[in-house]
């Protein structure tokens, strides 16, 4: 086990284990730490704890101290120089004409580089644009393109739940998120209705997920063949939710039946459908190309 605590540089970014070492830093206390891009400034998520060792990269680098005053007055400092930044960088983007959307600027804590967040659709030539900006904010410059995902980290707002976005509040990575979730779990397949603002997936379809493959497993898929305790029939439906299944009785014009999961005993399981992308698997005796006999 070792002592850890968690830092993060921006709202909504990455948390990073760094060692207390003599220091006792409470959440939401500003440290100076020493990071690969140089002396950064950040804000305490994880108050101090002991973790596995498994759970860290190393080296593991020690805070170098508690902010004081003077390094809290630079951090503010810093932050006007960003939005002094942004408005330089607007400008110069229109004087070039470039195709490019400005989405955020980070200062070091230093001063020794401004890193400036963009998107486009199309590669950009910003040799021109950099050197203008190094020569009016008189430090090394940074471009760094980014996806709509992280734009939408970067810029915040509302989901279609009327929440902040998740990756703006609590998300610390990006995990994958596919169109299978949304079938699984049964939803619409409208693109408006199951993508977040950014436009891609929304990555809440995830946090279920793990419900829906379980529940999945020990579930009668939709056409099962089972027994329930009125008569043998074949699955209709399925809630996964409610734990709920919808039984047509075999051989009988009868209405179908709802009921629990718990009451429903599987006798043959559903056959196999294949999607339009999917290839049914080969018979021993068939040749790879029935055309080459």
């Amino acid at each position: 086990m070792t002592e850890i605590i968690g830092v993060r540089f921006r709202t909504g970014g990455k948390v990073y284990y760094f060692s207390p070492g003599e220091y006792r830093p409470v959440l939401g206390d500003l440290v100076i730490v020493d990071t690969a891009r140089g002396t950064e400034c950040g804000e305490v998520t994880i108050a101090p704890e002991m973790v596995e060792e498994s759970r860290i990269v190393q080296p593991l680098k020690p805070i170098l101290r508690i902010a004081t005053e003077k390094d809290k007055a630079q951090y503010e400092t810093n932050r006007r120089r960003e939005i002094y930044a942004a408005q330089v960088c607007e400008q110069k983007i229109a004087e070039h004409g470039l195709d490019m959307k400005l989405v955020d600027v980070e200062c070091t804590f230093d001063n020794s580089k401004i890193l400036f967040y963009f998107t486009s659709d199309d590669r950009v030539d910003f040799r021109e644009l950099v050197r203008d900006l190094a020569g009016i904010l008189r430090t090394r410059i940074e471009l760094r393109q980014i996806g709509v995902r992280d734009e939408a980290r970067m810029l915040g707002g509302l989901g279609i739940c009327g929440r902040p976005f998740c990756c703006k509040t609590f998300l610390t990575e990006f995990v994958p998120v596919s169109i299978r979730m949304a079938k699984e779990q049964g939803l619409s397949l409208n693109p408006t209705k199951i993508s977040g603002t950014c436009g891609r997936l929304m990555c809440c379809l995830k946090y279920e997920q793990n419900y829906y493959e379980q529940a999945y497993r020990s579930t009668p898929k939709v056409g099962a063949y089972v027994q329930t305790p009125q008569f043998k029939g074949y699955v209709e439906e399925v809630n996964l939710i409610t734990e709920k299944l919808r039984v047509k009785p075999e051989n009988s014009d009868e209405a179908s039946v709802v009921f629990d999961k718990k009451d429903v005993t599987l006798i043959k399981e559903a056959k196999q459908r294949f999607h339009k992308e999917d290839k049914p698997p080969r018979k021993p005796d068939q040749p790879d190309n029935p055309d080459k006999q």
